[in-house]
Protein backbone atom coordinates (compact mmCIF):
# COMPACT_ATOMS: atom_id res chain seq x y z
CA UNK A 1 0.00 0.00 0.00
CA UNK A 2 1.27 3.75 -0.92
CA UNK A 3 1.64 5.97 1.66
CA UNK A 4 2.93 9.40 2.30
CA UNK A 5 6.24 9.50 2.50
CA UNK A 6 6.79 6.86 0.68
CA UNK A 7 9.78 6.62 -2.15
CA UNK A 8 8.02 5.64 -5.37
CA UNK A 9 8.71 5.20 -9.10
CA UNK A 10 6.68 5.53 -11.71
CA UNK A 11 5.24 2.23 -13.33
CA UNK A 12 4.46 2.68 -17.03
CA UNK A 13 7.04 6.38 -16.97
CA UNK A 14 10.19 7.41 -16.42
CA UNK A 15 10.39 9.30 -13.12
CA UNK A 16 9.62 8.90 -9.41
CA UNK A 17 9.95 10.57 -6.30
CA UNK A 18 8.64 11.26 -3.16
CA UNK A 19 4.92 10.68 -1.98
CA UNK A 20 3.70 14.20 -0.42
CA UNK A 21 -0.25 13.45 -0.10
CA UNK A 22 -3.42 12.18 -1.41
CA UNK A 23 -5.26 14.37 -3.99
CA UNK A 24 -8.34 11.18 -4.05
CA UNK A 25 -7.79 8.23 -2.83
CA UNK A 26 -6.58 7.12 -6.89
CA UNK A 27 -4.37 9.68 -7.07
CA UNK A 28 -1.19 10.50 -5.22
CA UNK A 29 1.07 13.81 -5.52
CA UNK A 30 4.55 12.25 -6.43
CA UNK A 31 7.61 15.16 -5.74
CA UNK A 32 10.36 14.63 -8.01
CA UNK A 33 13.94 15.72 -7.85
CA UNK A 34 12.83 19.54 -9.66
CA UNK A 35 10.70 20.17 -6.87
CA UNK A 36 7.55 19.88 -8.51
CA UNK A 37 4.43 17.83 -7.61
CA UNK A 38 3.33 15.50 -10.22
CA UNK A 39 -0.12 13.70 -9.76
CA UNK A 40 -0.29 10.32 -10.16
CA UNK A 41 -2.45 7.24 -10.24
CA UNK A 42 -1.90 4.69 -6.92
CA UNK A 43 -1.93 1.83 -9.07
CA UNK A 44 0.77 3.04 -11.30
CA UNK A 45 3.43 3.52 -8.28
CA UNK A 46 5.99 1.01 -7.01
CA UNK A 47 7.11 1.60 -3.69
CA UNK A 48 10.71 1.48 -3.75
CA UNK A 49 11.64 2.85 -0.27
CA UNK A 50 9.80 3.35 2.57
CA UNK A 51 11.23 6.07 4.91
CA UNK A 52 7.62 7.40 7.55
CA UNK A 53 8.63 11.03 5.97
CA UNK A 54 4.68 11.91 7.12
CA UNK A 55 5.26 10.34 10.95
CA UNK A 56 8.88 11.99 11.28
CA UNK A 57 7.94 15.63 9.57
CA UNK A 58 4.66 16.21 11.41
CA UNK A 59 6.18 15.06 14.80
CA UNK A 60 8.49 17.96 14.57
CA UNK A 61 5.70 20.38 13.29
CA UNK A 62 3.23 20.01 15.96
CA UNK A 63 6.02 19.12 18.77
CA UNK A 64 6.89 22.75 17.89
CA UNK A 65 3.59 24.44 18.14
CA UNK A 66 2.26 22.56 21.90
CA UNK A 67 5.87 23.30 23.03
CA UNK A 68 6.39 19.36 24.14
CA UNK A 69 9.50 19.66 22.20
CA UNK A 70 13.00 21.38 23.62
CA UNK A 71 14.41 23.36 20.46
CA UNK A 72 17.85 21.86 21.32
CA UNK A 73 15.61 18.14 20.09
CA UNK A 74 18.19 16.68 17.35
CA UNK A 75 16.60 15.28 13.87
CA UNK A 76 15.08 11.97 14.09
CA UNK A 77 18.02 9.29 13.00
CA UNK A 78 17.39 6.03 11.23
CA UNK A 79 16.63 3.96 14.65
CA UNK A 80 13.86 6.69 15.58
CA UNK A 81 11.90 6.31 18.35
CA UNK A 82 9.51 8.51 19.68
CA UNK A 83 10.28 11.14 22.59
CA UNK A 84 7.84 10.71 25.83
CA UNK A 85 7.22 13.75 27.49
CA UNK A 86 5.34 15.17 30.56
CA UNK A 87 1.98 14.90 30.99
CA UNK A 88 2.04 12.87 27.44
CA UNK A 89 0.67 9.46 29.36
CA UNK A 90 -2.79 10.95 29.03
CA UNK A 91 -4.34 11.06 26.01
CA UNK A 92 -5.34 13.88 24.23
CA UNK A 93 -6.63 13.65 20.83
CA UNK A 94 -8.31 15.79 18.44
CA UNK A 95 -9.39 15.87 14.73
CA UNK A 96 -8.81 18.50 12.62
CA UNK A 97 -10.17 20.29 9.39
CA UNK A 98 -8.53 22.68 7.46
CA UNK A 99 -9.51 24.44 4.27
CA UNK A 100 -7.16 24.29 1.08
CA UNK A 101 -7.03 27.67 0.19
CA UNK A 102 -9.18 30.06 3.48
CA UNK A 103 -9.89 33.19 1.28
CA UNK A 104 -12.32 30.96 -1.03
CA UNK A 105 -14.05 29.32 2.16
CA UNK A 106 -17.08 27.41 0.89
CA UNK A 107 -15.51 27.25 -2.11
CA UNK A 108 -12.34 25.43 -1.86
CA UNK A 109 -11.28 21.78 -0.68
CA UNK A 110 -10.63 20.60 3.01
CA UNK A 111 -7.62 18.49 4.36
CA UNK A 112 -8.66 15.82 7.29
CA UNK A 113 -5.79 15.20 10.10
CA UNK A 114 -5.91 13.49 13.12
CA UNK A 115 -3.91 14.76 16.07
CA UNK A 116 -2.29 12.71 18.80
CA UNK A 117 -0.89 14.82 21.43
CA UNK A 118 0.15 11.93 23.66
CA UNK A 119 3.06 9.30 24.65
CA UNK A 120 1.13 6.81 22.94
CA UNK A 121 0.77 4.75 19.70
CA UNK A 122 -2.63 4.95 18.21
CA UNK A 123 -3.97 2.42 15.78
CA UNK A 124 -7.11 3.93 14.19
CA UNK A 125 -10.02 3.44 12.12
CA UNK A 126 -11.95 6.40 10.93
CA UNK A 127 -15.21 5.87 9.16
CA UNK A 128 -18.70 7.96 8.07
CA UNK A 129 -22.12 6.84 8.63
CA UNK A 130 -24.19 5.19 5.37
CA UNK A 131 -27.58 4.34 5.24
CA UNK A 132 -27.71 2.12 8.59
CA UNK A 133 -23.73 1.17 8.78
CA UNK A 134 -20.45 2.12 8.61
CA UNK A 135 -17.81 2.62 6.54
CA UNK A 136 -13.93 3.27 6.93
CA UNK A 137 -12.24 5.46 5.16
CA UNK A 138 -8.61 5.66 6.74
CA UNK A 139 -7.13 2.91 8.67
CA UNK A 140 -3.66 3.62 10.11
CA UNK A 141 -1.31 3.98 13.02
CA UNK A 142 -0.09 7.54 14.23
CA UNK A 143 2.77 7.56 16.16
CA UNK A 144 2.89 9.46 19.55
CA UNK A 145 2.86 13.35 19.54
CA UNK A 146 2.23 13.76 15.99
CA UNK A 147 -0.56 14.83 13.11
CA UNK A 148 -1.18 12.68 10.66
CA UNK A 149 -2.67 13.41 7.18
CA UNK A 150 -6.00 11.22 6.68
CA UNK A 151 -7.96 12.69 3.43
CA UNK A 152 -8.93 16.18 1.45
CA UNK A 153 -12.69 15.73 0.20
CA UNK A 154 -14.92 18.52 -1.65
CA UNK A 155 -17.65 20.30 -0.53
CA UNK A 156 -19.72 18.54 -2.17
CA UNK A 157 -18.57 15.57 0.29
CA UNK A 158 -19.68 16.92 3.33
CA UNK A 159 -23.03 15.67 3.42
CA UNK A 160 -21.14 12.22 3.74
CA UNK A 161 -19.51 13.42 6.70
CA UNK A 162 -22.38 14.22 8.68
CA UNK A 163 -21.92 11.61 11.04
CA UNK A 164 -18.46 10.08 11.25
CA UNK A 165 -16.80 7.29 13.94
CA UNK A 166 -13.44 7.21 15.29
CA UNK A 167 -12.07 4.52 16.70
CA UNK A 168 -8.67 3.36 18.04
CA UNK A 169 -6.60 1.57 20.79
CA UNK A 170 -3.36 3.14 22.41
CA UNK A 171 0.09 1.12 23.19
CA UNK A 172 4.06 1.70 23.65
CA UNK A 173 6.27 -0.10 21.94
CA UNK A 174 9.20 -2.08 23.62
CA UNK A 175 8.08 -1.04 27.13
CA UNK A 176 6.16 -0.61 29.71
CA UNK A 177 2.78 1.16 30.26
CA UNK A 178 -0.75 1.82 31.89
CA UNK A 179 -3.40 0.12 29.82
CA UNK A 180 -5.58 2.56 27.92
CA UNK A 181 -9.21 1.91 27.23
CA UNK A 182 -10.35 0.81 23.82
CA UNK A 183 -12.23 4.59 22.09
CA UNK A 184 -15.35 4.35 19.71
CA UNK A 185 -16.43 7.88 19.50
CA UNK A 186 -19.03 9.09 17.22
CA UNK A 187 -19.29 12.83 16.06
CA UNK A 188 -22.35 14.95 14.13
CA UNK A 189 -19.84 17.24 12.15
CA UNK A 190 -22.09 20.27 11.07
CA UNK A 191 -21.33 21.30 7.74
CA UNK A 192 -22.81 25.37 8.35
CA UNK A 193 -19.30 25.66 10.33
CA UNK A 194 -17.50 24.80 6.99
CA UNK A 195 -18.92 28.23 5.24
CA UNK A 196 -18.36 30.59 8.46
CA UNK A 197 -14.49 32.17 8.74
CA UNK A 198 -15.25 32.24 12.78
CA UNK A 199 -15.29 28.44 12.62
CA UNK A 200 -11.52 27.88 12.01
CA UNK A 201 -9.39 29.33 14.51
CA UNK A 202 -5.67 29.76 15.79
CA UNK A 203 -4.86 26.59 17.65
CA UNK A 204 -1.45 24.84 18.82
CA UNK A 205 -1.03 22.29 15.76
CA UNK A 206 -1.03 24.15 12.88
CA UNK A 207 0.10 27.46 11.48
CA UNK A 208 -2.97 27.77 9.38
CA UNK A 209 -6.42 28.10 11.41
CA UNK A 210 -8.13 25.40 11.58
CA UNK A 211 -11.85 23.55 13.06
CA UNK A 212 -10.87 21.31 15.54
CA UNK A 213 -12.63 18.86 17.12
CA UNK A 214 -11.54 17.02 20.47
CA UNK A 215 -12.04 13.29 20.64
CA UNK A 216 -10.53 12.10 23.97
CA UNK A 217 -9.31 14.81 26.55
CA UNK A 218 -7.08 13.42 29.69
CA UNK A 219 -8.10 10.25 28.25
CA UNK A 220 -12.25 10.37 28.48
CA UNK A 221 -13.63 10.57 25.58
CA UNK A 222 -16.03 13.49 23.87
CA UNK A 223 -18.76 11.14 23.22
CA UNK A 224 -18.88 7.17 23.19
CA UNK A 225 -20.49 5.37 20.60
CA UNK A 226 -21.45 2.29 22.48
CA UNK A 227 -23.58 2.65 25.74
CA UNK A 228 -24.62 -0.59 27.61
CA UNK A 229 -28.13 -1.29 27.64
CA UNK A 230 -28.52 -1.21 31.77
CA UNK A 231 -26.79 2.62 31.94
CA UNK A 232 -29.39 3.64 28.69
CA UNK A 233 -32.44 2.13 30.48
CA UNK A 234 -31.04 3.85 33.81
CA UNK A 235 -30.58 7.21 32.06
CA UNK A 236 -34.50 6.66 30.51
CA UNK A 237 -36.09 6.01 33.89
CA UNK A 238 -34.13 9.54 35.49
CA UNK A 239 -35.47 11.49 32.75
CA UNK A 240 -39.11 10.42 33.23
CA UNK A 241 -39.19 10.67 36.75
CA UNK A 242 -37.49 14.20 36.17
CA UNK A 243 -40.14 15.16 32.97
CA UNK A 244 -42.96 14.21 35.59
CA UNK A 245 -41.95 15.85 38.52
CA UNK A 246 -41.65 19.32 36.32
CA UNK A 247 -44.75 18.71 34.13
CA UNK A 248 -47.08 21.60 34.98
CA UNK A 249 -50.55 21.10 35.95
CA UNK A 250 -52.91 22.36 33.34
CA UNK A 251 -56.29 23.05 34.14
CA UNK A 252 -59.51 21.63 33.18
CA UNK A 253 -60.05 22.70 29.30
CA UNK A 254 -57.28 24.43 28.65
CA UNK A 255 -54.47 23.32 27.09
CA UNK A 256 -50.87 24.90 27.53
CA UNK A 257 -49.15 27.51 25.15
CA UNK A 258 -47.51 26.45 22.01
CA UNK A 259 -43.89 27.98 21.64
CA UNK A 260 -43.33 29.51 18.25
CA UNK A 261 -39.61 28.71 17.11
CA UNK A 262 -38.38 31.58 14.63
CA UNK A 263 -35.82 31.14 12.18
CA UNK A 264 -33.90 33.69 10.12
CA UNK A 265 -32.47 32.06 6.81
CA UNK A 266 -31.20 35.07 5.52
CA UNK A 267 -27.70 34.22 4.42
CA UNK A 268 -25.93 36.75 6.55
CA UNK A 269 -27.59 35.16 9.31
CA UNK A 270 -26.10 31.81 8.82
CA UNK A 271 -22.57 33.11 7.42
CA UNK A 272 -20.10 35.66 8.58
CA UNK A 273 -19.11 35.87 4.35
CA UNK A 274 -20.50 34.88 0.75
CA UNK A 275 -17.11 35.26 -1.20
CA UNK A 276 -16.88 32.77 -3.59
CA UNK A 277 -20.21 31.07 -2.98
CA UNK A 278 -22.83 30.66 -6.13
CA UNK A 279 -26.40 31.24 -5.54
CA UNK A 280 -26.76 27.55 -5.80
CA UNK A 281 -24.43 27.51 -2.61
CA UNK A 282 -26.18 29.90 -0.93
CA UNK A 283 -29.31 28.27 -1.59
CA UNK A 284 -28.40 24.67 -0.21
CA UNK A 285 -27.21 26.54 3.13
CA UNK A 286 -30.14 28.05 3.86
CA UNK A 287 -32.12 24.77 2.94
CA UNK A 288 -29.39 23.03 4.93
CA UNK A 289 -30.67 25.18 7.87
CA UNK A 290 -34.61 24.65 7.06
CA UNK A 291 -34.30 20.90 7.08
CA UNK A 292 -31.71 20.44 10.06
CA UNK A 293 -34.49 22.64 12.13
CA UNK A 294 -37.30 20.29 10.94
CA UNK A 295 -35.29 17.63 11.97
CA UNK A 296 -34.73 19.03 15.25
CA UNK A 297 -38.43 19.28 16.35
CA UNK A 298 -40.03 16.58 13.91
CA UNK A 299 -40.79 14.51 17.75
CA UNK A 300 -42.57 17.91 18.91
CA UNK A 301 -46.24 17.67 18.32
CA UNK A 302 -47.92 21.10 17.85
CA UNK A 303 -44.57 23.17 17.66
CA UNK A 304 -44.97 25.45 15.55
CA UNK A 305 -41.93 26.80 13.29
CA UNK A 306 -41.46 30.55 11.52
CA UNK A 307 -39.14 30.53 9.11
CA UNK A 308 -37.98 33.90 7.73
CA UNK A 309 -37.07 33.69 4.23
CA UNK A 310 -37.70 37.25 2.87
CA UNK A 311 -39.84 38.16 -0.44
CA UNK A 312 -37.23 38.95 -3.01
CA UNK A 313 -37.45 36.57 -5.97
CA UNK A 314 -38.73 33.63 -4.44
CA UNK A 315 -36.21 31.13 -4.87
CA UNK A 316 -36.03 30.01 -1.27
CA UNK A 317 -39.60 30.19 -0.52
CA UNK A 318 -40.37 28.12 -3.58
CA UNK A 319 -37.92 25.65 -2.46
CA UNK A 320 -39.10 25.35 1.22
CA UNK A 321 -43.03 24.74 -0.22
CA UNK A 322 -41.47 22.27 -3.01
CA UNK A 323 -39.74 20.62 -0.15
CA UNK A 324 -42.83 20.72 2.75
CA UNK A 325 -45.36 19.21 -0.51
CA UNK A 326 -42.65 15.82 -0.93
CA UNK A 327 -40.59 15.45 1.98
CA UNK A 328 -42.90 16.67 5.27
CA UNK A 329 -46.47 15.97 3.70
CA UNK A 330 -47.56 15.66 7.10
CA UNK A 331 -46.81 19.07 8.21
CA UNK A 332 -49.18 22.09 7.60
CA UNK A 333 -47.91 25.41 6.51
CA UNK A 334 -49.38 29.19 6.26
CA UNK A 335 -48.18 32.58 5.44
CA UNK A 336 -46.79 33.50 9.05
CA UNK A 337 -48.36 36.86 10.45
CA UNK A 338 -48.00 39.77 8.01
CA UNK A 339 -48.48 42.01 10.70
CA UNK A 340 -45.04 40.83 12.69
CA UNK A 341 -42.77 39.47 9.33
CA UNK A 342 -44.33 41.02 6.76
CA UNK A 343 -44.83 38.96 3.45
CA UNK A 344 -41.35 36.98 3.33
CA UNK A 345 -42.26 34.28 6.31
CA UNK A 346 -43.94 30.74 6.35
CA UNK A 347 -45.32 29.62 9.41
CA UNK A 348 -45.04 25.40 9.68
CA UNK A 349 -46.84 23.11 12.37
CA UNK A 350 -45.47 19.82 13.56
CA UNK A 351 -48.02 17.07 13.16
Amino acid sequence: MVKIGDKVRFLNSVGGGIVRRFQTKEIVLVEEEDGFETPVLVRECVVVDTDDFQARKTSKTVAEKVEIRGPETPEPQENYQPEEFSGGDRLNVYLAFLPVDIKALGKCDYETYLVNKSNYYLFFNYMNRENNAWRSRYTELIEPNTRLFIEEFTKLQLNELERICIQFIAFKKEKPYSLKNSYSIELRIDGVKFYKLHSFRENDFFEDEALIYPLVTNDAAEQELLISASDLQESMIQKSKIDNYRKPVVPAGKKPADSIIEVDLHINELLDSTAGLSHSDILEVQLKKFRDTIEENKSVKGRKIVFIHGKGEGVLRKAILEDLKTKYKNYSFQDASFREYGFGATMITIK
